[in-house]
């Protein structure tokens, strides 16, 4: 068998027909849009083309979409776009402690420049509450940003309520939304969302390549000074044939998306029923219903996740751990933290997510392969405990 992808949440393959799509920008349609040729008009088509779909799967105008160079600087865009735009209202933001990166250290960095930030907590699935919320905002307050679904254990988050929360009281809200596209229905105003943060290869479309969705009205300040490009939000040419392979990947995956989140959802489903059945002192992270359709995440007692992924990629299957590596150093993972997990389950912690090339065979080699493998390395661990205990009684 060939080897066996889990790990879809990192990033997921481009399609053929978008890389289909992307090919003639590269070599025959290679205008820069900012040019009044032919050849410019031609790729300013196109961008536009691609803006227009991805509005329409949003529910959005076009010109509510700015095209940027991933998630990342689209929550960036976002968060301190908005910080900087409306200090003289207020200098407080509010978010959760369960968000990507992309957000803490923007929120983080904007602390520094004198902005307050409160870091709300979540419950032991992962939920952030939306009266939390309410009793957060402040006069002050000038923006909330909680993701629409957890990148690291699925947990689906009430983005519909804290967005009303937060129309209510006068207060812009953003959704990183990027673990969640082509799994949930992403509709601005269904989710009562002023910005949408979106990344093009998490739903098969090419790395270095994102969007933001800014409702329109919504005061922001750019990060990238220069040209006009992108409404003088995004100065810089035009990366054309990641613009048109986001626009052809998000039209697909909308249009394949209740049909692939179902099937999906079932494999999953059996995944978790096969580990849960055949072992024990095993426990499922995140929301145990409300969670992204391709998201298992376990914690096993008594295994550390790096052997265990370690093992995996020998047996041919690639998953992503618990915890994240910095500074050299492993650190238990920001999310499982704030959940409250016990230490010992935060080391075993492993994500499997599936996609759209998943397969039922490859769900039931994993479902054999990995309890061998945590059974095994439990084993392997009892004998280092009773080596060592020996060698302390000899000394």
């Amino acid at each position: 068998m060939d080897r066996i992808y889990l790990d879809y949440a990192a990033t997921a393959p481009v399609l053929p027909e978008v890389l289909d799509a992307m090919m003639p920008f590269f070599i025959s349609r290679y205008g820069n849009p900012s040019g009044i040729h032919g050849t410019g008009r031609d790729a300013h088509k196109a961008v536009e083309e691609a803006r227009r779909r991805t509005a329409a799967v949003l529910g959005a105008e076009s010109r509510e979409i700015c095209f940027t160079s991933g998630g990342s600087e689209s929550d960036n865009l976002a968060i301190q776009g908005t910080a900087f735009a409306l200090r003289e209202k207020g200098n407080h933001l509010i978010t959760s402690r369960i968000e990507h990166h992309a957000v803490l250290n923007t929120c983080r960095w904007l602390e520094k420049q004198g902005f307050r930030v409160t870091y709300l907590p979540v419950d032991a699935d992962g939920t952030v509450s939306p009266d939390a919320v309410r009793d957060a905002i402040t006069p002050e307050t000038v923006l909330v940003s909680i993701m629409t679904a957890n990148n690291e254990i699925g947990t689906v988050e009430p983005v519909g309520e804290i967005g009303r929360i937060c129309r209510e009281k006068g207060v812009l809200f953003h959704t990183d939304a990027v673990q969640a596209a082509g799994m949930l229905p992403l509709r601005a105003d269904g989710m009562n969302a002023d910005l949408i943060s979106l990344s093009a290869h998490k739903f098969h479309g090419p790395k270095g390549t994102g969007a933001l969705y800014i409702r329109k009205g919504t005061r922001l300040d750019a990060l990238i000074h220069g040209g006009s490009q992108e409404r003088g939000l995004r100065a810089g040419t035009e990366n054309v044939p990641g613009i048109v392979g986001l626009g052809k990947a998000i039209e697909i995956a909308e249009a394949e998306r209740t049909a692939n989140a179902e099937r999906i959802r079932e494999l999953r489903d059996l995944l978790i029923r096969r580990i849960r059945g055949a072992v024990p002192d095993v426990k499922l992270n995140g929301h145990p219903e409300r969670r992204l359709p391709n998201n298992c995440h376990f914690s096993f007692a008594g295994v550390e996740s790096e052997a265990l992924l370690l093992r995996l990629d020998l047996a041919g299957i690639a998953a992503s751990g618990g915890s994240a590596c910095t500074s050299g150093s492993m650190e238990p993972s920001h999310v499982l933290k704030a959940t409250g997990l016990e230490e010992e389950l935060m080391k075993g912690s492993i994500r499997l997510t599936l996609g759209r090339e998943t397969t039922a065979e490859e769900i039931e080699k994993t479902a054999q392969v990995l309890p061998e493998i945590v059974k095994d390395l439990r084993a392997m661990r009892g004998l280092q405990e009773k080596s060592d205990c020996f060698q302390k009684k000899d000394s």
